[in-house]
């Protein structure tokens, strides 16, 4: 099962991981990201490609499911502005056993942030701009390459 939502509205964790639970798997691993108030973050906004951003989510889950033999892969992102925080993003991956659940985890969180067309920008008072990508972020993505 692959389920994929972009919204605005707020993630309700327990809602979203209720469902995953029911898959019967053995392992279940999550991602919680959180918007950040470092360096005096007052807002952060998410802008994205509306059909093109769940598509990339959901080739993303797909691989994940074929890599480690997922029975259950979802990724809920926020749009929109958000204070620090509140949820961004939850990752959530089930399988037989933890390992594959732990793996394809880190593999979709670390890969929706250098594959998936979304644009940060970050408010600081009255101060705003655009949020370039981090070379972490890069690194992090390439250890999945095969």
């Amino acid at each position: 099962m692959i389920r994929v939502s972009v919204d605005t509205a707020p993630i309700d964790v327990g809602i979203e991981l209720a469902g995953i639970e029911e898959t019967g798997a053995g392992g279940i691993a999550s991602f919680i990201g959180v918007v950040r108030g470092d360096d005096g973050v007052t807002c952060l906004e998410l802008e994205h490609y509306p059909g093109m951003t769940e598509a990339v989510l959901c080739d993303l889950a797909e691989q994940a499911m074929a890599r480690w033999d997922l029975v259950s892969a979802v990724i809920v992102h926020r749009v929109g502005p958000m204070e620090p925080g509140e949820r961004i993003v939850l990752v959530a991956t089930a399988a037989a056993h933890r390992g594959a659940a732990l793996e394809g985890c880190a593999f979709l969180i670390d890969r929706l942030k250098t594959d998936a067309p979304f644009w940060k920008r970050e408010h600081r008072g009255a101060a705003v701009g655009w949020v370039d990508a981090r070379e972490s972020d890069s690194e992090a993505s390439a250890r999945w390459t095969v």
